[in-house]
């Protein structure tokens, strides 16, 4: 009996240990869930390999080169870091305190004022391969030495041929010819939405490669009036929210196409901080092409424009007084006879409500407007005038001696 048991136990014993040989014979080389390593993979498909080199060739070539680097790549050579010298004069602060602009004490202790070397910088860009550069009159308004660093590294004296602290625009000059510049757009064209490409020297980084600093971002909005700033007047402003810091006043705001559109001038920090927060503003390039074309011809920006007629912004109690539903607008308050607002027929009481389609909030708005008015031009204002809406044609003249 004990013999049966154990042949059959052997019966039974073989096929497992021959099923178990053949198991351990086939299992994989990796643990469960392995993937094979990179090296495998390619020599398993070698195919995979060259797909991926002629993938990343065609990406170098198509899709990383795009109108924002091409442009970038068009205008880089033609920004410029300004870097200047101004001496400005400060009064003694103690002095000031106590004895202020009383002209006794000065007799006996003079002015007490002094005089002090400040440097600062900024950008700026070239609109002519014999030279001229533009920029912000606040980055070189007031300078007594400019030196102009190029992309290539070279460092150039520039001379102020104009300036015009009004519209916060200046015009430079360096010796030299074939100079790259820049084509100057046409900013009545600007797309809200569309790229914009920022360009400068923020913190003066421009000097450690020489290069402007490149920012992107979208045209945000246009004809934004931010009224009177250290009485300059910013009227009709681009806002972007491409990176914009200090150093960037004067350098260029470009589309796609690389035209410029503006030139970088402000940057609004909510009063937060003093570098940027979310958007800049830039000068309309038409408002630029139209002052350096003064500026080249005589050095300055001659406003002759005589209205003839003094306002002041309408506050509640006015509003409430003429039945308007808010305060809004000017109202004129005198009238110069045989004068251009008299001629116009403005009366006394007359409130300004728009002039030329554009909102009159304030005085500084209509500041703003007549600061970029001439000789000759014709304002048509929205007057609201015994609770109706009139319009009246203004024509600017030259005020007589």
């Amino acid at each position: 009996m004990t013999a049966v048991v154990l042949r059959a136990a052997l019966i039974l014993l073989v096929p497992l240990v021959v099923g178990m040989g053949l198991g351990y014979s086939i299992r994989p080389d990796e643990s469960p869930g392995e993937e094979p390593s990179a090296v495998e993979y390619e020599a398993a498909f070698p195919e995979a390999e060259t797909i991926q080199a002629i993938t990343a060739q065609e990406n170098i070539t198509s899709s990383r080169q795009n109108a924002i680097t091409r442009a970038v790549a068009r205008v880089s050579p033609a920004v410029v870091g300004i870097n200047v010298i101004e001496i400005r004069e400060y009064r003694d602060p103690f002095f000031n305190r106590f004895f202020g602009d009383d002209p006794w004490m000065r007799r006996f202790f003079g002015d007490r004022t002094y005089r002090q070397q400040v440097k600062g910088l900024g950008s700026g860009f070239m609109i002519s391969p014999d030279g001229y550069i533009v920029t912000n009159d606040h980055v070189a308004g007031n300078a007594t030495q400019i030196t102009v660093t190029l992309t290539s590294g070279e460092k150039l004296e520039a001379k102020l041929v104009g300036t015009d602290p009004v519209s916060d625009i200046a015009l430079l000059k360096v010796d030299g010819s074939n100079l790259p510049y820049l084509n100057l757009g046409n900013s009545e064209e600007i797309v809200i939405g569309e790229w914009a490409i920022a360009f400068g020297n923020p913190f003066g980084l421009f000097e450690i490669n020489d290069k402007p600093t490149v920012t992107v971002g979208v045209i945000s909005s246009t004809g934004m009036n931010l009224g009177r700033v250290d009485n300059r007047f910013y009227a009709d402003m681009i806002e972007t929210d491409a990176a914009i810091n200090g150093g960037n006043s004067g350098g260029p705001l470009v589309n796609s196409m690389a035209d410029v559109v503006g030139m970088n001038t402000l940057i609004f920090t909510g009063g937060q901080s003093a570098t940027f927060v979310g958007y800049g503003f830039a000068i309309p390039i038409n408002k630029v092409k139209r002052i350096v074309a003064e500026l080249k011809r005589s050095g300055t920006v001659v406003r002759e424009g005589w209205h003839g007629f003094d306002f002041q912004s309408v506050d509640n109690r006015i509003a409430r007084y003429f039945g308007m539903q808010r305060a809004e607008g000017v109202i004129v308050s005198e009238i110069e006879k045989k004068g251009p607002g008299e001629k116009a027929g403005l009366k006394v009481g007359d409130i300004i409500l728009d002039v030329n389609g554009q909102k009159i909030g304030s005085e500084d708005d209509l500041y703003v407007l007549l600061s970029d008015a001439r000789v000759g031009d014709t304002l048509r204002m929205k007057v609201y005038r015994d609770k109706n809406a009139i319009t009246v044609a203004l024509k600017l003249e030259r005020r007589s001696s």
